[in-house]
């Protein structure tokens, strides 16, 4: 019987090691774009969208009350006797002030809902960033210390071998 373990290749621990590295770096890139991606959710649906469609509010507003003065100075003029396109303008105007209004509406839904929503997720992330950094760093560390053992098992030699007399 052997006394001795035959460790010939240690290759394939730093073949792992080196994936396990490549897949932390990998992993850290990822959290960070999801943690940059719920920031940039989160300002937008809380400043620019709403920004965005009170503006919308504004401007279609503008266009109903246009179309509808467009409308009355039709009914007003001898010279029109059925004001279907003034009409036409007026309902085209108020459905596309009531779709801003909605959008609005659900606009601010989503903004008070977001954190609610993505918190959860978010911890998620947060303790898969903590198991990166932390247990797989120490891994990695782990690693490198077998790497260290195991080569130093594989240079001492033996104990010698014992004649049989």
């Amino acid at each position: 019987m052997a006394d001795q373990a035959r460790i010939s290749n240690l290759d394939s621990i730093e073949s792992f090691r080196v994936a396990l590295i490549v897949f932390i770096n990998k992993t850290r890139q990822a959290l960070d774009t999801v943690q940059d991606a719920v920031k940039r959710t989160r300002g937008w649906l809380q400043t620019e969208q709403p920004n965005y469609w009170q503006q919308q509010i504004r401007n279609r507003q503008k266009k109903l009350d246009q179309a509808q003065q467009e409308l009355m100075s039709a009914r007003m003029s001898e010279f029109v006797e059925n004001p279907a396109a003034q009409q036409m303008a007026v309902r085209k105007a108020r459905a596309a002030l009531e779709e801003a209004q909605a959008k609005s509406e659900r606009t601010k839904a989503w903004a008070r809902d977001f954190d609610r929503t993505i918190d959860p997720l978010a911890r998620k992330a947060d303790s898969l960033r903590d198991f990166i950094d932390g247990d797989l760093t120490k891994a990695v560390a782990y690693l490198v210390e077998i790497q260290k053992i195991l080569q130093a098992y594989n240079e001492t030699s033996g104990p010698p071998a014992s004649s049989v007399s």
